[in-house]
């Protein structure tokens, strides 16, 4: 009891050290801020490993179990956000026989996440072996993530370095399976962050990964803007936004070359005393602007519910757009009005807003693919309907200060005048 209240101590007056380290306030060459860093990346190497060996003592105790729960859940409640907890218990399953491993991490020289990567790798080794590891093939693989850790490769590096041994592994044996095929190893994961975004990760096959990247690829192509300008997003979001395309294809069976259908139901939780937001069931409350862009093209629900979350009222589901004004809309405006995206990735957009009484017929509704519907909705883009009963885009100010409108992709030569 007394060497617990020892350390504990012991513990309590390290705590109050690192929080009265502050950086150093005269260091024009940054050297000593540098060095600094370098020492606190170590002592917090060190600092993980002791959680890794307190949890596997924490577990030993059977603390969790006696009290109806997990150590993982025990772990989460203390403050540990679950990713972490989750690569606790991943590296407490597959640390067992790893001295290397164990050596360098209490010497503050591995990372916990190369820690992870290596546990990771070995038992993924492990896995592609048909007759297991023995002994001595253990310690050889372990020793080689190792020497890749300490040579400064990167978690990912680690477990691709890893995936190539393993191949190498299975392909040893007539019986082994390649890992860039084996399906048993896909993983998929999705978890909504704390702004109510989704995190996606996944590990595929080659052959599904290959699929997914041709497809990303064939809708992820940058297109002008209306004034000419290239494509202003960046790689990463062009693929984002061909992510979400494909999500609204496959609910609906379609292809690349059909032309679109209503994408999205959405159910609304609106709270009868209008204090708390909208929400939606996956993530949560909601902007009226994301609201009203949702309903703007699909099925709407809106439930009002009192303060004990019961619903007084159901409103009607309405099918907004029905197939017939999509293909005369697809007829008149042919692609996105804004980017020329073909009428498979686009929406239908009511120019005023359906909340805001707009009426679903052909001269309020138009054709945006889902990062231009996204720029009129957030960014500052409008739509109007012109005398010849056609939609031209306004751009925002800071694109054209006097916001002269522009025509629709496929009548991109014209001018309102012309229209008059």
């Amino acid at each position: 009891m007394f060497e617990y209240i020892g350390v504990m101590a012991k513990l309590d007056s390290l705590l109050d050290q690192l929080i009265a380290i502050t950086p150093p306030v005269d260091d024009p060459s940054g050297r000593a801020t540098f060095e600094e860093i370098d020492s606190l990346r170590q002592m917090r190497n060190v600092v993980d490993h002791k959680i890794v060996c307190h949890t596997a003592q924490l577990g030993q105790s059977q603390l969790a179990e006696r009290s109806g729960s997990t150590t993982k859940r025990l772990l989460i409640e203390m403050g540990f956000p679950p990713s972490a907890a989750s690569r606790l218990m991943r590296i407490l399953a597959g640390l067992y026989g790893l001295g290397k491993v164990v050596g360098h991490a209490a010497d503050g020289r591995l990372s916990v996440e190369v820690v992870d990567a290596v546990v990771s790798g070995v038992a993924l080794i492990e896995k592609r072996s048909p007759d297991g590891l023995s002994d001595g093939d253990r310690a050889e693989f372990e020793s080689q993530l190792v020497s890749q850790a300490l040579s400064g490769a990167t978690p990912a590096e680690v477990q691709t370095f890893a995936r190539r041994i393993g191949n190498d592994v299975a392909e040893s044996v007539d019986t082994g399976v390649p890992a860039s095929d084996d399906r048993s190893l896909n993983t998929l994961n999705h978890s909504v962050t704390d702004d109510a975004r989704i995190d996606i990760r996944a590990n595929v096959t080659q052959v599904i990964g290959e699929k997914f990247a041709a497809m990303i690829d064939e809708r992820a192509a940058p297109r002008p803007d209306p004034d000419g300008a290239d494509d202003r997003r960046s790689a990463e979001q062009r693929r984002a936004d061909a992510f979400e395309l494909l999500l609204d294809q496959a609910a609906l069976g379609a292809s690349v070359d059909s032309a679109g259908s209503p994408h999205t139901q959405i159910v609304l939780t609106i709270p009868a005393d209008g204090e708390d937001p909208a929400a939606l069931p996956w993530t949560g409350s909601v902007t009226h602007a994301t609201a009203r862009q949702l309903s703007c093209d699909g099925t709407v629900s809106e439930i009002v519910i009192d303060a004990e979350t019961v619903p007084l009222q159901m409103g009607r589901e309405q099918r907004l757009f029905p197939a017939h004004l999509r293909r005369a809309i697809i007829i008149r405006d042919e692609f996105c009005i804004k980017c020329g995206a073909p009428p498979s990735h686009t929406q239908v957009h009511h120019v005023e807003h359906w909340s805001d009484g707009g009426n679903t017929d052909l001269d309020n509704g138009c054709l945006l693919c889902q990062r231009c519907h996204t720029q009129v909705h957030h960014h500052g883009w409008d739509v109007v309907m012109g005398f010849d009963r056609h939609p031209w885009l306004v751009p925002p100010v800071e694109i054209d200060p006097q916001r002269r409108p522009c025509p629709a992709y496929n009548r991109r030569t014209m001018r309102l005048d012309d229209a008059a």
